[in-house]
């Protein structure tokens, strides 16, 4: 059974796992650097996470662009329900996504809100028990938001292409090109690119900041509590 993170120290002290406690420990170090852990410390784990370089557009139909994305992906389509809860974080996001009962990650992730390509660095850790995982945390950190969609991933060489239907909101294109570990981003960025171009993606159909965000914005309320990012 998989077993997934707290961002309690004494968690990751003694995880049942290499992988947990590895995951474990940066989320930690990453959410608690605004209790005093020295900023290096962050900086250097930072520095280690996995990169993509990510982009968002907003779609008038998923339905119609499935498609024209079959036609040039490797791999797909792959159906995927997912349930998002955000948690208040200084620095980055915390979200705990819920695939099934018994199925899902505690994710992780900074990048800066803008409507071009931009990088992301992240942490996901599975877990067996989303639900308990998602009320621990809400209890600790207190909610900060919510997303519920239906992804439909598409595989084309080291890119992620995600067709989202997100309820509340509409349909969404985002593309994450992997990034290798010490490649510059500009790459992934010029991939983003010219993949948007050969799906027709209008710059005019870019938009900045997380689906929560753009719910957060619709409910006229506070957008999620965030620090500064990198």
């Amino acid at each position: 059974m998989r077993s997934g993170p707290s961002v309690d120290r004494r968690r990751w002290l003694f995880a049942a796992t290499l992988r947990c406690a590895k995951a474990s420990a940066s989320l930690y170090g990453l959410v608690q650097n605004k209790n005093g852990l020295p900023k290096w410390s962050a900086y250097r784990e930072l520095n280690r996470m996995p990169r993509n370089i990510e982009i968002k557009a907003r779609i008038t139909s998923v339905d119609a662009l499935v498609p024209k994305v079959g036609l040039i992906a490797d791999q797909g389509p792959f159906e995927i329900p997912q349930d998002d809860t955000y948690f208040a974080c200084a620095a980055g996001r915390l979200k705990v996504r819920t695939f099934s009962k018994d199925d899902g990650e505690l994710i992780y992730y900074r990048r800066s809100d803008q409507q071009a390509a931009k990088e992301s660095f992240y942490l996901r850790s599975p877990t067996s028990s989303p639900e308990t995982m998602r009320r621990s945390l809400s209890l600790a950190y207190g909610q900060a938001g919510r997303v519920e969609k239906h992804r439909t991933l598409f595989l084309l060489g080291r890119t992620r292409i995600h067709l989202d239907k997100v309820s509340g909101l509409g349909h969404f294109l985002e593309l994450e090109v992997v990034l290798d570990e010490h490649e510059p981003p500009e790459a992934g960025v010029r991939e983003a690119n010219d993949l948007l171009a050969r799906l027709g993606v209008e710059p005019s159909q870019l938009i900045e900041g997380a689906y929560v965000d753009l719910l957060a914005n619709n409910a006229g309320s506070q957008t999620v509590p965030r620090g500064s990012r990198t």
